[in-house]
């Protein structure tokens, strides 16, 4: 693959989880925002999220991306999402991809991460509105693989600041 050229299959997190569960065992230390493969994996995360999603707007004409994905998803399976409740409250984020990434954090500190992306996804039918064919959303071995690794992240503690207005624009780099 050429310098700059986009993977055609984006690769699932395993590698990044395993590499983050191993720092995390041997610091004994919570995974903060300065933790090199938090960031590694947040990246894959969106990475995957995002990948091969169908363009969507609002009423408005914002783009919507895998937060409004998500919101609907939970919202079939389930009440209410703590997570999607507590971004939702977060009046300084302004765009989709802010709010999925607080939702993200949320989510780790919380240690409900696969859970609520498995529950998330769980009516395929609302995956298909979202994602195209290529998306390894749509392969359920591809899904479980994902899920699987990110069911790991269960026994992982992070500490992460949840009230950060800056998530529109980036992940966070360093810890506060």
């Amino acid at each position: 693959m050429g310098e700059g050229a986009l993977p055609t299959q984006p690769c699932h997190p395993a590698e990044t989880v395993a590499e983050l569960k191993c720092s995390y065992q041997e610091q004994n230390l919570p995974v903060t925002d300065g933790s090199r493969e938090l960031h590694s994996l947040c990246a894959q995360l969106e990475f995957l999220l995002q990948f091969d999603l169908k363009e969507k707007r609002s009423f408005f004409g914002q783009r919507k991306d895998y937060w409004d994905f998500l919101c609907q998803g939970l919202a079939r399976c389930r009440q209410e999402h703590e997570g999607i409740h507590f971004v939702t409250s977060l009046d300084k984020l302004k765009t989709p991809v802010g709010r999925g990434r607080a939702f993200l954090r949320y989510c780790l500190v919380h240690r409900q991460l696969a859970e609520s992306l498995h529950e998330g996804m769980l009516v395929v039918v609302g995956t298909c509105e979202w994602y195209y064919a290529r998306s390894p959303f749509l392969s359920p071995q591809r899904r479980a693989e994902i899920l699987g690794s990110l069911y790991e992240l269960d026994c992982v503690t992070f500490h992460l600041a949840l009230h950060r207005g800056d998530l529109d624009t980036a992940w966070p780099m360093f810890s506060e």
